[in-house]
């Protein structure tokens, strides 16, 4: 192609004479290029697949995904999710080309302390990163999200005129096929028909241990096709039949496509093509110029780009942005003929709240026990008649976790308007999936499941504190109160657990009215996910005549009940809360001043002021702390003098009234214990 010696390349000058496959040619090994100098210079990272899977790349960013660098948040864009996110560099670098503010200086301090090029794509990187991947199959299943978001939308919002018409295209890898989450994510995909969602499958057959042969050797074709995919097999280095097989996959519409892309690793380096050594190093100083000498490439500058080879992605970059200009003007079109469809367009899309939604919350008979999931089943009808964008399901459980929004269709296959997702038995694709529906925009989502069974969506649920998603986990059965089912049903370690993962909002609402205050505050909440912990038992709907209004659990904890100079200050979340409530009136009764404070949720209350937290709980007061599970973190907030009243073991198998006096949860247990921590001030 050229003389690739040359010690000093000139991109004013390289290729000036090269033009159809020659040029693409270049323009590929540009790819691989910015990817082996860009691990090789933070002396971390992935280069094998960036450079094996930088044909399949180059054919779908420059011929068929349909994205504008000069509008990034073009609402009907096509959608890319690099599931293997180890091979970031070619993110990256195909953003840095089409001209989304990733510059070669962002890409020589790839990750590196501060830079927008971490180790692993991130959602807040930069325009053109939809999502954040890196553990393995999540990207997957947030591509499954976001491709029917888009069947959600066109089904709502194309009429006459088709205004949401785009694809969701992902490059997974063996990793992705092999975790779990793949597996649960392929198969809801291909029972829903979801005919906007392609992958290409890296099958280089190599992981970090070795081939892959060492722990995978199912057929992918036959698996796929038992899913229901369209299933294809392609070169990964013929560009032409690459195209070809993303062109047949577009025209499937009734099933989501999977092309399988036969590819060497770290393709064209002469020691280190088709082996484990590429996979997670640097290829080496000296393999990298090697590579890019058998490449025809220049091997002087690093991170070199020709400037014809910019001019190339400059010319489609063009191309793209044309199209979301004459889609905006399309748009404003339709928006003038549908006027009440476009306001249903801009909230859904704006994510706002109808003003007052607070007032038409439904009310709940003082005194009366009613189940928080209840109380929460019957708040969902009201949100849901007003927020059209408020969405959900749950893992074959809504008629436990009253998670079904009645009166509004099922979402099947071919029937997208539903509001009712049935994600079968499958709480760890549940979990990728609700992701990639926020991460969509046009929707609020959320999912339920039992509380002991948040485990397995746990990897989801961090991904989408980390994003900063507005989502809402529904988990019921919140407690050993389960009762019967037994240890293996009855969460004690989970509340916890969710505590510990940051911008998590965890709230453990008291009583059918809290739970109303809590759904407000949750779907409310756009910096991140919001967990709601609700009982299956009932609890007596408090009564507020002389204590604080219930919309004091947006401040997380407060003084539910109070006496002057307390002697003492019970502290519970949830079901405990009447149960302290109890066991104060008994303590009153000996003379006792007892305070109690109804601290629902932990992360609200670190969001006040230190004031207002010292004033709730002043240090000076000996506390107690109830709740139904591990007594792990509470330390923080009853201090050196204070106790824990909790469950350090697993549960047991027996009515939920014999689990209250075993393991003390009863109010005269409390008082008991309380008298004693009393008497030691």
């Amino acid at each position: 192609m050229t003389d690739s010696t040359t010690s000093q390349a000139d991109p004013k000058t390289y290729g000036r004479k090269l033009s159809g496959d020659d040029l693409e040619q270049l323009a590929v090994n540009t790819i691989r290029g910015l990817a082996m100098d860009g691990v090789q210079k933070a002396k971390s990272g992935h280069p094998g697949m960036p450079m094996g899977m930088a044909d399949a790349a180059y054919v779908l960013w420059t011929r068929f995904l349909r994205h504008s660098p000069s509008d990034p948040e073009w609402p009907d864009r096509d959608r890319f999710v690099l599931s293997a996110g180890h091979g970031s560099m070619l993110l990256y670098s195909m953003l840095h080309l089409f001209g989304y503010g990733f510059s070669l200086e962002d890409l020589k301090q790839f990750r590196q302390w501060g830079s927008r090029t971490p180790g692993h794509p991130e959602y807040w990187c930069g325009p053109g990163v939809e999502t954040t991947t890196g553990p393995l199959g999540q990207g997957f299943a947030n591509g499954v999200g976001l491709a029917l978001a888009e069947r959600m939308l066109a089904e709502t919002f194309n009429e006459d005129e088709v205004i949401v018409d785009h694809f969701t295209y992902g490059i997974v890898s063996d990793g992705d096929l092999m975790e779990g989450i793949s597996h649960e994510a392929a198969s809801i995909a291909g029972h829903l028909g979801l005919g906007r969602l392609i992958y290409l499958y890296d099958d280089n057959h190599i992981t970090i241990e070795g081939d892959t042969d060492l722990a995978f050797s199912e057929d992918v074709e036959a698996r796929f096709k038992a899913y229901d995919w369209h299933v294809l097999r392609v070169d990964g280095h013929d560009r032409k039949a690459i195209a070809d097989a993303i062109e047949a996959s577009r025209r499937e519409t009734e099933r989501p496509s999977i092309v399988i892309c036969r590819t060497h690793i770290a393709y064209g380096s002469p020691n280190k093509q088709d082996t484990a050594d590429s996979h997670g190093a640097p290829l080496g100083e000296e393999e990298v110029q090697l590579t890019k000498q058998a490449l025809d490439f220049p091997t002087e500058p690093t991170f070199f780009v020709a400037d014809v080879v910019r001019e190339l992605f400059a010319r489609r970059r063009e191309e793209l942005d044309e199209k979301a200009i004459a889609w905006r003007r399309g748009f404003e079109e339709w928006r003038g003929k549908h006027t009440k469809l476009a306001d249903r367009w801009d909230a859904q899309m704006s994510g706002s709240l109808p003003a007052g939604i607070a007032d038409r919350m439904p009310e709940f008979e003082v005194g009366k026990g009613i189940a928080t999931r209840n109380a929460s089943g019957e708040v969902l009808q009201t949100l849901s008649a007003e927020i059209p964008g408020l969405v959900g399901g749950s893992a074959d459980l809504a008629p436990s976790t009253k998670t079904l929004i009645k009166d509004e269709g099922d979402l099947k296959k071919g029937r997208f308007g539903g509001r009712n997702l049935h994600f079968g038995v499958r709480e760890h694709a549940m979990g990728g999936i609700l992701n990639g529906l926020s991460l969509h925009g046009g929707f609020i989502p959320y999912g339920g499941t039992f509380l002991v069974f948040s485990d397995y969506m746990r990897p989801s649920i961090r991904l989408a504190a980390i994003m900063g998603l507005r989502i809402v986990y529904v988990f019921t059965h919140d407690s050993v109160f389960v009762g019967e089912d037994g240890p293996t049903h009855q969460p004690v370690e989970h509340v916890a657990a969710l505590r510990a993962i940051p911008n998590l909002t965890v709230v453990r609402p008291a009583d059918a009215v809290e739970t109303a205050v809590a759904w407000l505050a949750a779907i409310a909440r756009q910096s991140g996910p919001t967990a709601l912990i609700l009982t299956r038992q009932g609890v007596p709907v408090l009564d507020r005549t002389d204590s604080a209004p219930a919309d004091m659990l947006r401040r997380g904890g407060y003084t539910l009940f109070d006496a002057a100079d307390p002697d003492l200050i019970l502290v519970a979340s949830g079901s405990e809360v009447h149960v302290a409530l109890e066991a104060a009136r008994l303590l009153a009764e000996e003379g006792l001043r007892v305070r109690v404070v109804n601290l629902s949720s932990w992360e609200l209350f670190e969001e006040q002021p230190e004031s207002y937290r010292a004033e709730v709980l002043p240090a000076s007061v000996p506390r107690l702390a109830i709740e139904a599970g591990v007594t792990f973190g509470w330390a923080r907030y009853v201090g050196d003098g204070g106790a824990v009243h909790g469950i350090d073991r697993f549960g047991a198998s027996a009515p939920s009234k014999v689990i209250a006096e075993k393991f003390g949860l009863t109010a005269q247990a409390i008082a008991d214990k309380a008298r004693r921590l009393a008497s030691r001030r």
